[in-house]
């Protein structure tokens, strides 16, 4: 059954407007009477298509659905701003790995530089990469995607959450096994986790020192050394197995 992330959901019926009116009448062809799944922060309800206008869709809950999809902890993932379509990768992939929110930052040896009025039209494309990652993989909520936040900006942000972990490629080098594991087995169900994952030249050590008086903890994502789109759906598989498939 077709899922939708849609406007509005209340105790009775749904909203769709946008691209989705689109994909439901055009590409889809479904008419009043076809089902479909409609989430809403959270929430998943099977619906009956009822009204279809030029620009809105209108559908009845049917009955509610239980959500077992989301992981149960939060994991945001900080990735330095990575060339080409990397970052893109990274989100669709991550979404369907079950992040909840992604934050690129502009690390030292970041080659991409950004610029905040161009650069709207890709924030707009990682929500929509985002948006149809979840769809696809029965995600009940849509990843939050940040706009690109400067180091001490991610520092600051990071307060949000329990635990805060760097990806750091000289602790592989020194053989560090342990901490992420320490980690997972210390994080509980409802807490949030935040990654730090630096740009293709790494983290520098500054940067590293800086996080680390900050609370960050460094670790190694096994003895090889990762690229920085690869990283993320390392920590998300690590994470996802501990949660729900060790147990």
């Amino acid at each position: 059954m077709q899922r939708y992330f849609v406007d509005e959901l209340n105790d009775s019926q749904a909203v769709i407007t946008g691209e989705d009116v689109h994909h439901i009448t055009r590409v889809m062809r479904m008419n009043i009477g076809d089902n479909i799944i409609c989430c809403n922060n959270g929430k998943i309800a099977q619906c009956s298509i009822t009204e279809i206008t030029n620009d809105t869709v209108f559908a009845d809950v049917v009955e509610w659905v239980e959500n077992a999809n989301e992981l149960p902890v939060k994991v945001c993932i900080a990735s330095g701003l990575p060339k080409g379509d990397k970052l893109e990768y990274v989100i669709q992939k991550g979404t369907e790995l079950g992040a909840t929110e992604f934050v690129p930052f502009l690390g030292a040896r970041s080659i991409v530089k950004w610029d905040s009025k161009k650069g709207q039209k890709k924030v707009e494309r990682w929500n929509k990469i985002a948006k149809e990652a979840a769809e696809q993989s029965h995600r009940a909520v849509i990843p939050v995607i940040q706009q690109p936040l400067s180091l001490k900006e991610l520092i600051a942000h990071s307060d949000l959450y329990d635990y805060k972990l760097i990806a750091y490629e000289e602790d592989a080098k020194r053989g560090e096994k342990s901490n992420l594991a320490r980690v997972l087995s210390e994080l509980k169900d409802g807490q949030s986790l935040l990654v730090i994952i630096g740009p293709e030249g790494g983290l520098s050590e500054k940067e590293v020192l800086m996080l680390q008086e900050e609370g960050f903890l460094s670790c190694s994502f096994g003895p090889r050394i990762l690229r920085t789109e690869t990283a993320p759906l390392y920590v998300l598989s690590a994470v996802s197995y501990h949660f729900e498939l060790a147990r």
